[in-house]
């Protein structure tokens, strides 16, 4: 097995963090109380009540296979590539979900397009880092 260059540690590092902290949103979106979701705005209500379960579930899936997949990247591990990919799977359902199915851009506006669109690039570029990893032989 060949050594990674430094960089591939601090990437990993780093997409750890990203993926803790979508970690942490979701557990907190799923802790909010009907008082929690009545006091957003308008538009925001909204989207909660057009979301669908398996699209909250696909976000489970995501959230918590890019941590796995992190984990996977520092342990030097290449089933981090397969579970990269579920987790970019759940992204693509879970914006199915929230993009034609409850139109998340007119309900709460463009910025919720921008930041799926960042997750998506950082999912995709995780995929791309760990299939690399697994052919140069970083990954086991």
């Amino acid at each position: 097995m060949n050594k990674p260059p430094r960089w591939f540690y601090v990437v990993a590092v780093i997409a750890l963090l990203w993926n803790l902290l979508g970690c942490v949103a979701f557990i907190g979106d799923l802790r909010l109380t009907a008082a929690d979701i009545a006091q957003m705005p308008v538009a925001h209500q909204a989207l909660y009540a057009a979301r669908p379960a398996w699209a909250v579930a696909a976000t489970a899936v995501a959230v918590f296979g890019g941590l796995l997949g992190c984990i996977a990247l520092l342990l030097r591990k290449k089933w981090a590539l397969p579970v990269f990919v579920l987790s970019l799977i759940g992204i693509i359902v879970q914006d199915i979900g929230l993009f034609v199915l409850a139109d998340a851009v007119k309900l709460a506006g463009p910025v919720v397009a921008v930041l799926q669109g960042v997750v998506m690039v950082v999912a995709i570029g995780l995929v791309v880092l760990s299939r690399k990893g697994v052919q140069r032989g970083w990954l086991s």
